[in-house]
């Protein structure tokens, strides 16, 4: 029995405390100010999320192109370190 009275007083505080919160975070009306709230934040995690896509887009890219031009370069050294053979046959002594 006393454990039920305590659990109802801490139950009953609890209600009380997240109503007081309510009140002074969004006054009289707020059941309709936590719909807009809701949306809002609805709003700004699709915004985080473009905002991170476009990251890992951009980031995806920078690395590919820095990949190309290592690629590019070292298939220059390579080219410019092959010594020039001759065209055509050479001629024997």
């Amino acid at each position: 029995m006393i454990g039920d009275y305590d659990s109802q007083l801490l139950e009953s505080v609890t209600v009380r405390r997240r109503r007081l919160r309510d009140a002074l975070l969004f006054g009289a009306e707020r059941a309709r100010r936590t719909a807009d709230e809701r949306l809002g934040k609805v709003f700004a995690g699709i915004a985080i999320t473009a905002v991170l896509c476009a990251g890992c887009v951009g980031w995806s890219f920078l690395q590919h192109t820095l990949a190309q031009q290592k690629v590019e370069e070292q298939e220059q050294r390579q080219r410019s370190e092959q010594p020039y053979a001759p065209l055509g046959p050479s001629p024997k002594p």
